[in-house]
Parts: structure tokens; sequence; C-alpha cells
């Protein structure tokens, strides 16, 4: 064997064995991978995203009645007196327009907004209590409401803590149904004295920017009917 064919064979020899090093030391790598390279970085990514949802789930409820509302009767408000959690409660507006509190005993509340309550609450805690933090929201509304009946998508009873219109109204209640008479829609109105008042909505010609006043705001007590 020539000297030429002994180098060629050498040479493709040591070509062959670093291969074989450079693969064994690729799987070597992935094998001794440490473990927060793979499945603790999950865990951890999955603990993240655990807090998140947590965080989201214990963020409270934006919606809101608009700062002007008027508190009723049924209407269930949430107070909280910083630091004092025998203070802090959710309290429901009795049927005579009064709710109850210690320290602050019997309040009217009938016909005051949120921040009106506030400032009564906190001007009686004052006397006990140095500079308290009260916070007073309208946590459901349910003094006011507007009711949807007939050929729409969830008929019932609605919350009226803001202005909303008619079609707000179909909207939310779920849209109509097929075959509703979109063009025969009624908004039964009370009045002082048990009388009613019948207005007329035709949903088509609303939507197409026709006839916008009969998109009216709703009142306490209205009921819409999609025949």
């Amino acid at each position: 064997m020539s000297i030429e064919q002994i180098r060629w064979r050498y040479g493709w020899f040591l070509l062959g064995a670093g291969l074989v090093f450079y693969v064994g030391q690729g799987w070597g790598a992935v094998s001794a991978r440490p473990a927060w390279d793979s499945d603790a970085t999950m865990a951890t990514g999955q603990t993240q995203a655990g807090k998140e949802a947590a965080g989201q789930q214990n963020t409270p409820n934006a919606k809101r009645v608009v700062d002007d509302y008027r508190i009723g009767p049924s209407d269930v408000l949430a107070i909280n007196v910083w630091k004092d959690t025998e203070l802090t409660r959710v309290v429901t507006v009795r049927p005579d327009g009064k709710i109850s509190l210690p320290l602050v005993g019997e309040l009217e509340v009938t016909g005051l907004t949120a921040a009106a309550v506030q400032r009564l609450i906190t001007q009686r805690l004052a006397e006990y209590i140095s500079s308290p933090q009260v916070t007073v929201m309208v946590q459901e509304v349910k003094s006011q409401a507007y009711i949807v009946v007939g050929k729409v998508t969830k008929p019932g009873s609605y919350e009226l803590g803001k202005p909303t219109t008619v079609l707000e109204a179909i909207a939310i209640a779920g849209g109509l149904l097929d075959f509703a008479k979109s063009n025969k829609i009624k908004i039964i109105r009370r009045r002082e004295g048990g009388q009613t008042q019948t207005l007329y909505f035709d949903y088509n010609k609303v939507i197409k920017g026709k006839n916008t006043d009969q998109n009216l705001e709703l009142q306490n007590g209205d009921t819409i009917v999609v025949p």
C-alpha cells in the first residue's frame, strides 16, 4: 500500500471519528440539559399564567352604574371602610329607602348618588374614627329595570343603571329572532295614575338611520314587546 493510500484512509478515519464525537456531544448536551431549561421553564410559565388568571378573577367587576345614578329600594350597595373589616360590608336598601350600619345608624339613601351616601357615612364615622376613608359603590341595580319580551334571544328583566336606548336594549337581549316583526316593536310605558302609553319602534328603519327619534332612552318600568 502506498503512502498516499495510507494518508487517504487515515484522513477518512479522522473525519469519521470527528463526526461520531460531534454527534455524541450533541446528544449529551440534550440529555444533560438542566431542568430549568425545559420542564421548569414550562412550570414557571404555567405558574405565571395561573397568577395572571387569579388576578383577573380577583379584579372587581368593571361594569358599574353611571355616577349620577339615584339609589332606590332593593339596590345593593358595597361599602368599604379602609382597614375596618367590621364596617366593610354589602347592604341592601330596605323598602323604606334606608340602610343601617354600625356606628352610623340608619341612613335615608333613596334618591341619593353613591358619592352622596359616601359623604354621609364619612361624616357619621368621623365622630368615632379619625379620618375615615370610605368608598361606596352600587353593586347591583334592582330598583330600576326594563323588560324585553317576545321574539328576542334572551327575554327578561334587565338593570337600568345607565342610559339605555331601545336599540341597545334589544342588543343586550341577544337580538331579534328569525321571523320577528321588526317593524312592529312596541314600548309600553307606565304613566302616573296607572295609565300606560304605547310607543312604536321600527327596527329596520332605525338601523338604517331613519326615524331615529323612535330610538328613545328607556325609563324605569318600560316594557319592550317584540311580536
